[in-house]
C-alpha cells in the first residue's frame, strides 16, 4: 500500500516523521444507468445552462458565486497562491481528554507510520497518550484542503482522525427532544438489566454489511434467471407505537437472557473443535 502523505508530527520542540496510509475502505457496488429499451448505458454530458450546448472539458474553469448568477473565475495558480502553513506538517497545537470530545467530531482515521530516525519519539508520543487518555489537536493540510485532526494512540501505535470543525456541524433545532423526566424505578433497572444481558466483548469482525451481501445475492438470482424474479411477500408492518414499555422490556430480557447460554455453548463448542484440530 503506497503512503497518500509523508510529512511530520509536530508539537513544542519534537518533530516526528511520518506517512500516512487509509484506515478504511468501502466497496460500493457500481451501476449504471441505461436506457429502458435496449439497456444500452447513458453517458452524462456537460452542458452550458445558457444555450445548453455541451462544453469540452478544455473550454471548462472554476468559479465562485459570490451573487446569485454572478461569478469570480478560478485559476490553478489562484488555489497555490493561498497561505497555509505547515502543508507538510501535523502540528499539534493542544491536547485535550479524548472523553471531552464529542465523538461526531470525528471524521476519517488513518494509519500513522514513523519514518527513518522518528521511531523512538513515535513510540514515546504513543504510550504518553495511552497514559494520559488524551488525544492531539491538530490542523493539517492534505490535497490542498486544511483539516481539523487528532492524533490518537491506538493498540500498535498511533491514528491520525480527520475531524470537523464546528462550524461544519449542523445544529438540531426542529428535533422533538423528550423533556426530562425522572423514568420509572423500575423499568430503568429493567432497560439496565437489557443492557447488561446484551453486553459482550467488542469483536469488530462479527458485524458485516448485511444490506451489501444481500444486493450482491439478488444481483446474482435476476442474473441466474434472466432478469426476473418472483414477487416477494411483504413483511408484517411492525407496531410504531409502544404501549406498554415495561411488557416489551420484559420480553426483550427474556430473548436476551436465552440468547447467552446458547452463544457460550457456541463458542464452547468451537474451542473443542479447535482442539481436536491441533
Amino acid at each position: 500500500m503506497r503512503a497518500i502523505w509523508k510529512g511530520s508530527i509536530s508539537f513544542g520542540l519534537v518533530n516526528i516523521p511520518i506517512a500516512l496510509y487509509p484506515a478504511t475502505r468501502r466497496e460500493e457496488l457500481k451501476f449504471r444507468l441505461l436506457r429502458k429499451g435496449d439497456l444500452s448505458p447513458v453517458n452524462y454530458k456537460r452542458v452550458a445552462e445558457n444555450d445548453g450546448k455541451e462544453v469540452p472539458w478544455e473550454e471548462i474553469v472554476k468559479g465562485y458565486e459570490y451573487e446569485k448568477g454572478r461569478f469570480v473565475v478560478m485559476q490553478e495558480e489562484d488555489f497555490s497562491r493561498v497561505d497555509l502553513e505547515a502543508t507538510h506538517t501535523v502540528d499539534i497545537t493542544d491536547f485535550v481528554l479524548q472523553e471531552e470530545v464529542d465523538p461526531m467530531f470525528f471524521n476519517k482515521p488513518y494509519y500513522m507510520e514513523p519514518g527513518k530516525g522518528g521511531e523512538k519519539a513515535y513510540l514515546l508520543l504513543r504510550d504518553a497518550l495511552r497514559d494520559s487518555g488524551k488525544i492531539g489537536i491538530a490542523k493539517v493540510v492534505i490535497r490542498t484542503r486544511e483539516s481539523l485532526a487528532a492524533v490518537k494512540p491506538s493498540e500498535e501505535g498511533l491514528v491520525l482522525e480527520l475531524m470537523h470543525f464546528a462550524e461544519e456541524l449542523a445544529d438540531a433545532p426542529a428535533l422533538k427532544i423528550p423533556a426530562a423526566k425522572a423514568p420509572a424505578k423500575k423499568e430503568l433497572e429493567m432497560a439496565k438489566a437489557l443492557i447488561e444481558g446484551m453486553t459482550s466483548p467488542w469483536e469488530p469482525e462479527r458485524y458485516h454489511d448485511d444490506y451489501r451481501d444481500a444486493l450482491m445475492k439478488l444481483i446474482e438470482e435476476k442474473v441466474e434467471h434472466g432478469g426476473e424474479l418472483p414477487e416477494k411477500p411483504k413483511a408484517a408492518a411492525r407496531p410504531s407505537k409502544v404501549i406498554d414499555l415495561v411488557s416489551v422490556l420484559q420480553e426483550s430480557l427474556a430473548k436476551a437472557q436465552s440468547k447467552k447460554p446458547a452463544e457460550k455453548k457456541k463458542k464452547a463448542k468451537g474451542a473443542r473443535a479447535g482442539k481436536k484440530a491441533a
